[in-house]
């Protein structure tokens, strides 16, 4: 069945992998609010889980195309993973509108750092950390998934010092490429009317991103998780819609097309990692039956 586009986009902003049942009494924050950087839009909301030990950690990261969108979510979407002692944490980051690239990304990879360097004070293990958002939040959290590590271990800032490298990711209708020479190719010319595209890197207009391409393509090559992944690179599960139509019908549309997923799985599989992609209909995980069933088993694995 061909999902609408009000139901893709419906994926792109919230991580809709995560489901309790209707009624539940939900918790308010452990912490909420907390700062882990200078700017005000630096600040994470923390669930802190019941078990024995360190607790495996899930991370949020919203989306908007990183030119809006909250940590503010339904909290029946992590839930489950509370239920299961997994903790949980949702984060902001400046967004492109006054911060372009790197500026959202790089928070967002701090972000982790910080509540690494929290790891004994909210009992968690610094070793079951996972990444989960959708659209932009997609794209960032498999740009921090599959780059290198950003830990400085000569760093004045001991946040800095901490690793940034997750377990895993399990996203939705994320962006593999924000490289507009790359993409149009891969989607048409409708993917380029998205204002993430230009805004990304401080443009008001994809005219003007494009005219001055030599000037951002470097950030564009930078900031596409789809140029870091190798065989060495922790799992990653992707969800997309299932609408497979070429080009683009518009920017809605070609801004989470699940082509986006069928080409970083093309590239992991030649690469040998470890890869999922569930788009309904088109592809399914021989392993995992939904996203949920992914983050689960890697967090709590022994």
């Amino acid at each position: 069945m061909k999902l609408s586009l009000a139901f893709l986009l419906t994926l792109a902003v919230q991580n809709v992998s995560v489901f309790a049942a209707d009624g539940d009494q939900q918790p308010m924050p452990t912490l909420a609010d907390v700062s882990y950087g200078p700017d005000k839009m630096n600040v994470i909301d923390f669930w802190k889980a019941e078990g024995d030990g360190p607790r495996p950690l899930l991370v949020y990261i919203h989306g908007g195309g990183w030119t809006g969108g909250d940590k503010q979510q339904d909290p029946r979407h992590f839930q489950p993973f509370l239920d299961k002692g997994i903790s949980y944490a949702a984060i902001n980051y400046r967004l492109s509108g006054t911060a372009p690239l790197p500026a959202p990304v790089h928070d967002a990879a701090r972000a982790i750092q910080f509540i690494r360097s929290k790891a004994k004070e909210w009992n968690i293990n610094g070793n079951r950390i996972a990444l989960t958002g959708g659209s932009a939040g997609a794209c960032t959290s498999m740009w921090i998934l599959l780059h290198d590590d950003l830990a400085d271990p000569k760093s004045e800032d001991p946040v800095l010092r901490e690793s940034s490298r997750v377990t895993a990711a399990a996203v939705s209708a994320g962006q593999t490429s924000i490289d507009p020479m790359v993409i149009e190719g891969w989607l048409g010319p409708n993917v380029l009317k998205h204002r993430m595209i230009n805004m990304a890197v401080g443009e008001s207009t994809i005219a003007g991103a494009l005219k001055n391409y030599e000037k951002h393509r470097a950030l564009y090559v930078e900031f596409s998780a789809y140029n870091h992944l190798d065989g060495n690179d922790p799992p990653l599960f992707m969800s997309y819609g299932n609408n497979m139509k070429l080009p683009s019908e518009d920017a809605g549309h070609g801004i989470h097309h699940p082509v986006y997923g069928v080409k970083m799985k093309e590239k992991a599989d030649k690469a040998g990692h470890e890869c999922h992609l569930l788009i309904p209909g088109v592809s399914q995980s021989d392993k995992f039956a939904s996203p949920n069933d992914f983050l689960m088993t890697k967090l709590l694995a022994p």
